[in-house]
C-alpha cells in the first residue's frame, strides 16, 4: 500500500477528493493540516444537515493507493489540470504491511458503564467485576459505548434500575429507543431486565444490525423503521442530535407515558437553553449528567 499525501486549500478540496476518486485511489481522507497548532479550526456540523465547509483553509488529503506506479501515474494526471495549481505534494510512502484486523481490534477495549456493568468487544474477556455484559463489536450504525453520549444514557438506564434486574422486574417499564444505531440502548435494557422494547432508526442498516445484536445478546426486542413505534411508553430514549431532537420534540413527547420518563443525548452543554425551549410546551428537561461537553437531558411526565 501506498499513500501519497497532498497539501490543497479549502476551496480544492472537493474537486481535488473526486478526481483522486476518479483516478483509482483506495480510500481519500481530509485532515487539518494545522491540527494541534494555534491555528487549529473547528468544523461542527449534524447527520442530514450540509456540511459547514468541505474541508479546512489548509487541508491535508491523503489517497491510498495498492500500487505505487498507480500512485505516480494520478500524481501525474493530477497535476496536469489548472484546479492542482495551488495544490502541494507532501509525499509518497510506502506503508509497512500491518496486520490491520489485530490493530483495529486493540483500538477498542472494554467500555465501563458502571464498576458492574461493560460493554466488551467479541475478541475480549469481560472483567471480572462485569455483573451485566453488553457483547457488541464496532459496525456501521453508531454506537459502540465509547461515545459519552451512549455512556450516559447506559449510566441512566442503570442508575435507574439498580437492584431490580436480579428480582425480575425493571423500572424501565415499556422503552422505545429511538433513532436506535446498533441498538446498544435497547439491548442496555433489555440486560436491566426491560421485555417489551421496540427500537426504531430512519437507517435500514442501523435496524438491521439492532436485531443482530440483540441476538447477539440474547434481548428480544423489536425493531424497525420509525412508524413502528405505537403507543406510549414508560421509557423514551433518544441518542441522536440537537437538531433532529429540536424537530421531534412533539413526536417523542407524544410517546411519553403518564409518570414516564424522557431521556435525550447527542446534546452540547452550550445547546440545553435551545433544548429546553423546545420541549417546553410539553416538558421540562433538566440536565441529569454531563461527560465531555456533552449533556444528558430528561424529563418526567
Amino acid at each position: 500500500m501506498f499513500e501519497l499525501k497532498l497539501m490543497c486549500p479549502q476551496n480544492r478540496v472537493e474537486t481535488l477528493s473526486d478526481a483522486l476518486e476518479a483516478l483509482q485511489a483506495l480510500s481519500v481522507s481530509i485532515e487539518d493540516a494545522d491540527a494541534q497548532t494555534d491555528a487549529e479550526q473547528a468544523l461542527f456540523g449534524e447527520p442530514g444537515m450540509p456540511p459547514p465547509k468541505n474541508g479546512w483553509q489548509r487541508s491535508r488529503v491523503t489517497a491510498l493507493y495498492a500500487a505505487e506506479a498507480l500512485a505516480k501515474d494520478a500524481l501525474t494526471q493530477l497535476q496536469e489540470h489548472d484546479f492542482f495549481a495551488d495544490c502541494q505534494v507532501v509525499g509518497l510512502d510506502e506503508l509497512p504491511e500491518q496486520d490491520w484486523v489485530r490493530l483495529t481490534q486493540s483500538q477498542f477495549t472494554p467500555v465501563e458503564i458502571t464498576p458492574e456493568f461493560w460493554i466488551v468487544p467479541t475478541w475480549h474477556e469481560p472483567p471480572a467485576q462485569a455483573r451485566i455484559v453488553i457483547r457488541l463489536d464496532p459496525g456501521l450504525a453508531f454506537g459502540t459505548g465509547t461515545h459519552p453520549t451512549t455512556r450516559m444514557c447506559l449510566r441512566w438506564i442503570a442508575q435507574r434500575s439498580a437492584g431490580t434486574e436480579l428480582a425480575g422486574k425493571t423500572e424501565l417499564g415499556r422503552v422505545l429507543d429511538y433513532g436506535c444505531g446498533s441498538g446498544i440502548l435497547a439491548i442496555g435494557a433489555g440486560k436491566y431486565g426491560a421485555t417489551d422494547i421496540d427500537a426504531v432508526d430512519i437507517d435500514d442498516a442501523a435496524v438491521e444490525s439492532t436485531v443482530r445484536n440483540a441476538q447477539a445478546n440474547q434481548v428480544h426486542l423489536k425493531a424497525g423503521l420509525p412508524d413502528a413505534a405505537a403507543g406510549v411508553y414508560q421509557t423514551v430514549l433518544a441518542n441522536i442530535l440537537a437538531t433532529p431532537l429540536k424537530v421531534l420534540a412533539p413526536l417523542l413527547c407524544s410517546h411519553v407515558a403518564a409518570g414516564g420518563s424522557l431521556v435525550l443525548a447527542g446534546i452540547l452543554g452550550a445547546q440545553a437553553d435551545e433544548l429546553k425551549a423546545a420541549y417546553a410546551p410539553f416538558f421540562q428537561l433538566t440536565i441529569a449528567d454531563q461527560q465531555e461537553g456533552w449533556i444528558l437531558m430528561t424529563a418526567s411526565n
